[in-house]
């Protein structure tokens, strides 16, 4: 991936996840590129009711796919998600939280920060970028 990717608060990329590794990459980060047609964009930290809501739409995060190296989801795992898929349980009520350091920017291109914001559950050092 060319050049440093930024998160929605405008700084560095930070890390989502190494246990187990997400990212389309699979290097932690929520890293994207032009083969990542599905942007994976938006740092999660699952839960129980957002794993449901993705089996319920045909996205079953949660069964191991060993062929795929992946190793299924348990709530409290941290997770980059496709963006629209996130927006959808959001839209469904099953949203499950955000860590916006380590969510990419161009998730800004199908969720609105204020929105993402609602669902945060990192504070950034400067909370004032909050509001």
């Amino acid at each position: 991936m060319a050049g440093e990717q930024r998160n929605v608060l405008g700084g560095e990329l930070q890390e989502c996840g190494s246990d187990p590794v997400t990212g389309f990459y699979r290097d932690g980060r929520c890293h994207t590129s032009p083969e990542d047609v599905g942007r994976h964009t938006i740092c999660t930290v699952v839960s129980r009711e957002f794993l449901e809501h993705q089996r319920s739409v045909g996205n079953d995060l949660s069964t191991p796919r060993p062929e795929y190296g992946f190793p299924g989801l348990q709530p409290g795992d941290r997770w980059c998600v496709v963006a629209a898929r996130w927006l959808q349980a959001c839209e469904a009520g099953a949203p499950a939280p955000v860590l916006l350091a380590a969510t990419h920017e161009s998730a800004l291109e199908v969720v609105p920060l204020q929105l993402l914001r609602t669902y945060a559950a990192d504070i950034p050092d400067d909370p004032s970028s909050l509001f």
